[in-house]
């Protein structure tokens, strides 16, 4: 149980090194201090995106080989991206709320993220009561076809082009992309939590 109070610890450091570092980012001409929970919002997107990436990925080298430590990893980064994705949405509400003046619950960048997330809470309940490792990884990977499917032909309605990619500054984006690495840390940090509870409950 050591190395899991350790995860944990290194976990929970990684976390708030994020939150520090978002609360420490450059502003933005346009949108002032909110930028910063703009940036987070973004960076922990990324992260979630990634994990459901890597999920699929594994899940894939779980069938091919027909290994267990495959399905695993392929369980643990389901779960993380999960985690993070559940996460992401009230935070998604509060940059509405706070750079749009209200929320709008059919915009397309909140609904599909939001039945995906309804979607892989049912999911990731029911494969963990079956306890296939097959089963898991065929889930996380045709789980993570359909949500990058469904995004890449989302449009945006009220959602505005991202003020980091669009931004003129260096610094802006510099900075972003150590949230976007921070963010994958510790959504890395989870995963591996997850794995070696997997291992030692199972």
């Amino acid at each position: 149980m050591n190395i899991h109070l350790r995860l944990v610890g290194w976990f929970t450091l990684s976390l708030i090194l994020l939150l520090a570092a978002a609360a420490l980012a450059p502003l933005e001409s346009i949108l002032g201090t909110n930028i910063r929970l703009v940036y987070l919002h973004g960076a922990w997107i990324w992260a979630g995106l990634g994990s459901f990436a890597v999920a699929a990925l594994a899940g894939l080298a779980g069938l091919f080989f027909r290994s267990v430590q495959w399905h695993r990893w392929s369980r643990a980064f389901g779960m993380t991206a999960l985690g993070v994705w559940l996460t992401y949405l009230p935070m998604s509400l509060l940059v509405m709320q706070m750079n749009w003046g209200g929320l709008y619950f059919d915009e397309p960048r909140w609904r599909i993220p939001f039945t995906y997330a309804v979607t892989g809470v049912l999911l990731q309940v029911g494969l963990w009561v079956l306890q296939k490792p097959v089963a898991s990884s065929l889930a996380n990977v045709l789980f993570a076809a359909a949500l990058f499917w469904s995004l890449s032909r989302a449009n945006n309605v009220l959602h505005p082009d991202s003020p980091v990619f669009n931004s003129p500054s260096i610094v802006i984006r510099i900075y972003f992309g150590g949230l976007v690495a921070l963010a994958f840390l510790t959504a890395g940090l989870l995963s591996i939590l997850f794995y070696r509870i997997d291992r030692y409950v199972n």
